[in-house]
């Protein structure tokens, strides 16, 4: 077994992808936005649960990542996904198109994270839904970002609602993490 695929069944002790996006309201028919996808943890089941008639966009700015995601997508008949390199802050994948955007485990990671977060604000449909699943800005015996780069759940909250959205839950999503969902203001 390669280290990837290690990594991801450990981390899935601990981070189920297919129970988060259900919990955010993931199903048929949805768009959605992967941003910093990485190889698909989550953009793969994404796109099972949003089926042939749904749609899942993935960024990132790793080219291997995303050549990656892409013969994975090929090996499990996935035709559903639109994969493209580029910089969260540069780069819109649509306009008003996406049903959710997603962030998982990256907002942190972002040279402009302000940025990239008014570009899910473009890219995301009224009645959409922005999704952070972030590591949590606490001491911990675990793997991880640096905690100096780590955004705390009032920082994340603030940098979202300050891009034009307004955060309905904030909620603990395993003993890692932290799960925000925001809706555009009207």
């Amino acid at each position: 077994m390669s280290f990837g695929g290690y990594f991801e069944r450990f981390r899935r002790r601990w981070q189920n992808p297919e129970v988060i996006l259900e919990r955010v309201g993931l199903k048929a028919n949805l768009t959605f936005i992967d941003v910093g996808c990485g190889n698909g943890f989550f953009a793969i089941p994404a796109a099972r649960m949003v089926g042939e008639s749904g749609k899942v966009y993935g960024l990132d700015i790793s080219s291997n990542a995303i050549n990656q995601l892409r013969e994975i997508a090929k090996r499990k008949g996935l035709s559903n996904l639109e994969l493209k390199v580029g910089k969260a802050e540069e780069t819109m994948l649509c306009r008003g198109c996406a049903d959710i955007v997603f962030f998982a485990n990256d907002l942190h990671d972002f040279e402009n994270p302000s940025k990239v977060v008014a570009n899910a604000r473009k890219m995301i449909k009224t009645i959409g839904r922005l999704v952070d699943l972030d590591w949590k800005k606490n001491g911990m015996a675990f793997i991880g970002p640096p905690m100096r780069i780590r955004l705390s759940e009032e920082e994340a909250s603030h940098l979202i609602e300050a891009a034009g959205f307004k955060v309905e839950t904030v909620e603990e999503a395993g003993p890692y993490h932290y799960l925000i969902i925001a809706k555009p203001k009207d």
